[in-house]
C-alpha cells in the first residue's frame, strides 16, 4: 500500500510540519478552519514559529495547498492525517475530543475507505472505541513527539516512530514516516490503546523530571546551597544524565499539564502516588517561586516574555501565568516585555512594548529563561536558568 495523496487537518505545529514533511514527495491538502494560516501557507509562510518550515517552504519545491473546508476535494486524498487540539477539561477529567470526532465523522462521509491517522493526544482507549463506531475504517493512532519551534526538525530526525496498528495499513503508515526520517528511527508497532499510552506516560515522565530538578532547586535556593553543583553531581552519574535537567518556573506549554492530568485520571481505580505527586508538585513549584520574588520587595516587577519558551509563540498554559496570579495576590505592582503583542494590555497583564523602556524602569526582571536581550541587566533579573539553556 502507498500513499499518493494526503489530507491533513489542522494547521498547528504537529500539523503543519507533518504537511511540509509529507508534501517534499507527495501532494498535501492541509485544512484548517483559520483563514490566516490557510493564506500563509499558500504564500509559502510557516503559520507557526518554526524556521525550518520556513525554509522549506521558501527554498524547496513542496507539493502542498491549504483550504479552510473539508469538502468533496477530499476524495482525490488516499490517508488522512489529523493534526487537532484535545483540551483538558478539568470539570470531566477528559480530553475534548470533539472536534476529533465531528471531523472524522465528515471524513468517513466523504469517503468511508479512506485510512485516518490521528497524532493528537487523545485518552487511552479513545481510538479503539472510534474503530468499533466506524468497523469499515480503519482508524490509527500515532503519537507524536515534537518540540514547538523544532516540529519539523523533531519530524526529520524522529528519536522513534509509533504506530498503533499491527496491520498492513499500519505497516503502510509506518513506512511513510520512515521514508523521510534521516537517522533510521526504530519503528514500533503496537495496539492503539498502547501508542495512547505511550504519549501520555512519556509526557509525563518528562513533567517527572522537570518536577524532580524544580524541586532540588528549590531545596538548594532555600537553604542556600549552589544548585549548579548539586544537579552537576547528580546528572553525571549515567543512569540518571543531564537531559531535562535545568530548573524553571515549572512545566507549562499545551501538552505537559494536561497530558499528566488525564494520565492521573486514567488511575482512578488504580494505586498511585507519583503522577499526583507530579501535577501537586509543579503548583507548589509556582507558588514557590512567587513567594520567592515577593520576599525581595520589588518597587516595580518586569515580567520578561509570556510565551511558553523559547523559539515558540504559544501563550497556551505558560508557567509564567500561574506565577503572575500569585504575584497578583501579593499586590505587587509589574509589567511584561512581550515582542510578539503589539497591545497594552494581555489577559490583564500590563505591557510595554519598548524593551529598553522596560529595562529601565524595572528594579527587578523575573524571566523563566535568560536571553541576550537582557544579559546587560543581569543584576536585576530573577531567574532559575541555571544552565542558560532551553
Amino acid at each position: 500500500m502507498e500513499f499518493k495523496k494526503a489530507l491533513v487537518v489542522g494547521a498547528g505545529y504537529v500539523g503543519s510540519s507533518l504537511a511540509v514533511l509529507l508534501s517534499q514527495d507527495i501532494d498535501v491538502l492541509l485544512v484548517d478552519n483559520d483563514a490566516s494560516k490557510v493564506d500563509r501557507i499558500n504564500n509559502k509562510i510557516s503559520p507557526i514559529a518554526d524556521n525550518l518550515i520556513n525554509k522549506f517552504l521558501r527554498e524547496k519545491h513542496l507539493k502542498i495547498s491549504a483550504q479552510e473546508q473539508i469538502d468533496d476535494s477530499i476524495t482525490s486524498c488516499d490517508i488522512a492525517i489529523l493534526a487537532l487540539p484535545t483540551d483538558y477539561n478539568s470539570e470531566t477529567n477528559y480530553f475534548n475530543t470533539s472536534i476529533i470526532e465531528n471531523v472524522l465523522s465528515k471524513i468517513i462521509e466523504i469517503k468511508s475507505s479512506i485510512p485516518i491517522v490521528i497524532k493528537s493526544t487523545v485518552p487511552i482507549g479513545f481510538t479503539k472505541k472510534l474503530q468499533e463506531k466506524y468497523p469499515s475504517s480503519s482508524i490509527i493512532f500515532s503519537p507524536e513527539f515534537l518540540r514547538e519551534g523544532y516540529a519539523l526538525y523533531d519530524n526529520l530526525f524522529p528519536s522513534r516512530i509509533v504506530i498503533g496498528d499491527k496491520g498492513k495499513v499500519g505497516k503502510a503508515v509506518g513506512n511513510l514516516l520512515f521514508s523521510f526520517a534521516t537517522d533510521y528511527p526504530e519503528v514500533v508497532y503496537m495496539d492503539s490503546s498502547e501508542a495512547e499510552s505511550v504519549k501520555l506516560f512519556a509526557n509525563t515522565y518528562l513533567a517527572t523530571r522537570v518536577t524532580f530538578f524544580n524541586e532540588l532547586d528549590s531545596f538548594c535556593l532555600d537553604n542556600g546551597l549552589d544548585t549548579k553543583s548539586v544537579i552537576m553531581g547528580v546528572s553525571l552519574d549515567p543512569r540518571i544524565g543531564e537531559g531535562y535537567n535545568n530548573p524553571s518556573f515549572g512545566y507549562g506549554g499545551y501538552c505537559l499539564p494536561k497530558d499528566t492530568k488525564q494520565l492521573l485520571a486514567n488511575f482512578k481505580s488504580i494505586p498511585q502516588g507519583i503522577f499526583s505527586a507530579v501535577v501537586e508538585g509543579n503548583i507548589k513549584r509556582k507558588n514557590f517561586i512567587a513567594k520567592q520574588v515577593a520576599s525581595l520587595r520589588p518597587k516595580k516587577l518586569g515580567i520578561y516574555r509570556l510565551i511558553m519558551k523559547e523559539g515558540s509563540d504559544n501563550f497556551r498554559d505558560s508557567a509564567i501565568f500561574d506565577v503572575i496570579k500569585n504575584l497578583k495576590k501579593e499586590k505587587i505592582d509589574f509589567v511584561a516585555y512581550e515582542p510578539l503583542l503589539n497591545s497594552k494590555e494581555f489577559e490583564g497583564i500590563r505591557l510595554e512594548n519598548n524593551l529598553e523602556s522596560f529595562k529601565k524602569d524595572c528594579d527587578l526582571i523575573l524571566a523563566n529563561r535568560i536571553h541576550e536581550d537582557i544579559t546587560d541587566v543581569q543584576n536585576k533579573i530573577f531567574t532559575r536558568d541555571i544552565f542558560m539553556e532551553n
